[in-house]
């Protein structure tokens, strides 16, 4: 009989009360730090729940009957959770500024060079093409993206890969900073860029998510589910007629599907898998992702310099990661502490959600690409 109620200490391993660290972890960064805290804590959590040891004959909360296992087969599998999530995004996105500075969306792209220069670091340290594109997909600085392409194509890694994601985005004010400074002068953050706001039409404003679900969808029509629903989510917004909804989907439905991917996330996060050095590599190359994507934006809007009059501040550039808002607001403060009196919010935030644009595609081409084995 008492052996019977302590066949969880009997079970209990090493590998499982490092998990429980590493949970309490992503639980202090989300309480004391406020790092993503609608992600990290539950994320943590999950990872202690789902190291708890399984007493035999009893599922595991965590096993294919157990109520996480259930979630992560219906929720994340099935790419349920990630869809649902782009809806809320895009009932939070204004594509104002985006709309009166079409220009931010070639850094909406250029920022998407670490996905790609990641792949190829993960390819010559000896991982397969599928598990190489999915960690390369972490520099999208975009989790939903991140855990598209990781189900489908590279299970195994899964947690590794969601929790690299979703710590480097919240990790956003401390990464992109220093590499800013360390590629750019102090007179190139002072740039004071114009900004001329438009008044966009409203017809101008609800024919947007439309013809870009159409031309997003014809020039990779893998990234249909993400960047339709993203589009579908900013329609609610700008029609006019559907406030309730939208307000829903910025408010309840983000909160609840947030709440469920997080803690589910955590579930994938098994001892026997998650503590490994392929673990500890994948957090390395996230990191190596999200230092590219920003390099490679501030180094892009070094270039136009050299070839437009009205010079862009290279920071905008680095605003061109998916990691919306954080990122435009890190660069607007970085902004401040150079010039109290230089605002770049506006162009920031511009770039920013074409980020989150060429982030889905971007991840589309890669399982287009992966689907019809064109690597």
């Amino acid at each position: 009989m008492f052996n019977h109620l302590l066949a969880g200490v009997y079970n209990l391993n090493i590998q499982q009360v490092g998990m429980y660290i590493i949970g309490g972890i992503l639980i202090y960064l989300a309480i004391k730090k406020d790092y993503e805290p609608m992600l990290l804590l539950p994320i943590g959590f999950g990872a202690i729940l789902t190291n708890i040891p399984v007493i035999p004959g009893v599922p595991g909360i965590a096993s294919a009957d157990g109520v996480l296992g259930l979630l992560k087969e219906a929720g994340i599998m099935t790419e349920l959770f990630p869809a649902l999530i782009f809806i809320a995004i895009g009932a939070m996105m204004d594509f104002g500024p985006l709309l009166s500075m079409p220009s931010m969306l070639f850094f909406g792209a250029a920022a998407q060079f670490g996905i790609f220069a990641t792949l190829l670091v993960a390819l010559a340290l000896g991982f397969d093409i599928k598990d190489a594109a999915s960690i390369g997909i972490i520099g999208a600085a975009d989790g939903p993206t991140s855990i598209f392409v990781a189900s489908r194509f590279s299970p195994r890694l899964f947690g590794a890969i969601s929790v690299a994601a979703y710590s480097y985005m919240s990790l956003v004010p401390i990464i992109q900073p220093k590499v800013i400074k360390l590629l750019t002068s102090s007179e190139e953050r002072k740039i004071k860029m114009k900004y001329k706001s438009l008044q966009i039409s409203k017809t101008v404003r609800i024919l947007f998510p439309i013809l870009v679900t159409i031309i997003a969808g014809i020039i990779a029509p893998m990234s249909v589910t993400l960047i339709g629903l993203l589009m579908f989510g900013n329609l609610i917004r700008e029609s006019g007629v559907l406030q309730r909804l939208s307000n829903a989907a910025q408010n309840e439905l983000s909160n609840l599907v947030t709440l469920l991917l997080g803690i589910t996330i955590g579930a994938t996060m098994d001892a026997a898998n998650f503590i490994t050095l392929e673990t500890g590599i994948i957090m390395l190359l996230g990191l190596v992702a999200f230092i590219f994507d920003t390099a490679g934006g501030v180094l892009f809007a070094k270039f136009l310099n050299l070839f437009v009059k009205d010079k862009y501040n290279p920071m905008v550039g680095a605003a061109g990661i998916s990691a919306f808002p954080m990122s435009s607001r890190v660069i607007q403060k970085l902004a401040k502490e150079e010039d109290p009196h230089n605002f770049i919010l506006m162009q920031a935030a511009s770039a920013n959600v074409a980020g989150q644009i060429g982030s889905i595609i971007a991840g589309s081409v890669i399982i287009a690409l992966l689907s019809q084995g064109g690597f």
